[in-house]
């Protein structure tokens, strides 16, 4: 069963540096925002991956936090795009 973690962990580095070549390279700043959101939730995954692989549940209230995170910050994006396009 390592071998799924590792391939999984792999994985979502890879997506990881997609999402990092994104943000960096976006042609607007809507993409940047997008892709900062993705990163968030590979990063939830990630810590979801580590601690099913531990078999230790004591990291679910980072990814809690880091939901909340990401839905305060799309939120605030959402509506600070909003405001501009008037």
């Amino acid at each position: 069963m390592t071998l799924v973690y590792a391939v999984t962990l792999a994985l979502l580095g890879c997506a990881a540096a997609a999402t990092l070549y994104r943000a960096a390279r976006g042609p607007s700043m809507l993409d940047r925002a997008v892709a900062l959101d993705v990163m968030t939730a590979l990063a939830m995954c990630g810590v979801g991956v580590f601690a099913v692989a531990r078999d230790d549940y004591s990291d679910l209230p980072i990814m809690l936090v880091l939901s909340l995170l990401g839905f305060v910050g799309s939120v605030s994006l959402a509506r600070f795009f909003a405001g501009r396009s008037r």
